[in-house]
C-alpha cells in the first residue's frame, strides 16, 4: 500500500490525525548507544525548530504521548506530543535552531546547528522524536493507520512504544506504522530527540545575538 500526504498538522489537540514526524531531523539528540533506549527524561522548557530538505526512514511508528519538564522559570509543565520512531533515518540539509530569551547582560541568544549539507547525509538509528508541529510532503510504503499503540512491532529491534515511556502512552490508543517513509520540505517544532546513534557530518554550531531561526512561522 502506498500513500502520499501534503499539508501541515498542529498537535495542540493531542495528535488526532498522525502525520509522520520528522523530528528525526531534530536536535543533537541523546545518544544512548546501548540497544534498549530508556529515554524517560525531563525536557527543557524550550521547543526547537528543525528544517530539512529530505528525510527518509525505515520501520516507522507513531503514537500520541506527552512530555514533561520545567519552564525557564522552573515551573512544572507537560506538553502533548506525537512520538515518531524509526529503525534507521537519513536527513539531508538539516538545520536546527533554538532561541533563549532574557540571558543576563546579553539579551536574546539563538543557537543554530546545521549538518548533512555536503555529500554525506545525517544518519541515525533507533531514533524517537517528540514533535508538537510538523509541515512536510510525505510518502509512505505499506502503511497501517489506526492500529493500537500497544500492538506496534517490537520484534527484531523494530520500534514499538519507546522503552522507559510506556506509562505515558495508552497501549489502546491511536497509532500508525509503515515499512518506510520519505518526507521533503520539512519544517517542524519538537521537544526532544533520543537516538541509539546520531552521525552529523559537516556539523556547524553557531551562537547569534537576537533571534535567528531555521524558518519563520
Amino acid at each position: 500500500m502506498k500513500s502520499q500526504v501534503r499539508g501541515g498538522t498542529r498537535w495542540k489537540r493531542f495528535a488526532v490525525v498522525m502525520v509522520p514526524s520528522v523530528a528525526a531531523t531534530a536536535a543533537i539528540g541523546v545518544g544512548l548507544a546501548q540497544g534498549a533506549l530508556a529515554a524517560s527524561f525531563s525536557i527543557s522548557g524550550q521547543e526547537f525548530k528543525v528544517e530539512a530538505s529530505e528525510l527518509t526512514g525505515t520501520q516507522f511508528v507513531q503514537y500520541g504521548s506527552y512530555a514533561e519538564g520545567k519552564t525557564l522559570k522552573g515551573e512544572k509543565f507537560a506538553a502533548p506530543v506525537a512520538v515518531s520512531g524509526f529503525k534507521t533515518a537519513t536527513i539531508t540539509n538539516m538545520c536546527q535552531s533554538v532561541v533563549t530569551p532574557h540571558v543576563p547582560l546579553i539579551g536574546t541568544v539563538s543557537l543554530e546547528l546545521t549538518a548533512g549539507t555536503g555529500k554525506e547525509k545525517v544518519r541515525a538509528t533507533d531514533i524517537y522524536l517528540d514533535v508538537s508541529d510538523l509541515k512536510a510532503n510525505a510518502y509512505f510504503e505499506k502503511i497501517d493507520i489506526g492500529v493500537a499503540a500497544g500492538s506496534l512491532p517490537k520484534e527484531k529491534g523494530d520500534p514499538g512504544i519507546q522503552p522507559g515511556t510506556e506509562g505515558k502512552a495508552s497501549p489502546f490508543g491511536f497509532a500508525q506504522r509503515a515499512d518506510s517513509v520519505k518526507l521533503t520540505d520539512v519544517r517542524q517544532r519538537a521537544w526532544a530527540t533520543t537516538a541509539g546513534t546520531f552521525k552529523l557530518p559537516d556539523l556547524s554550531l553557531k551562537l547569534h545575538r537576537g533571534t535567528k531561526e531555521c524558518f519563520q512561522d
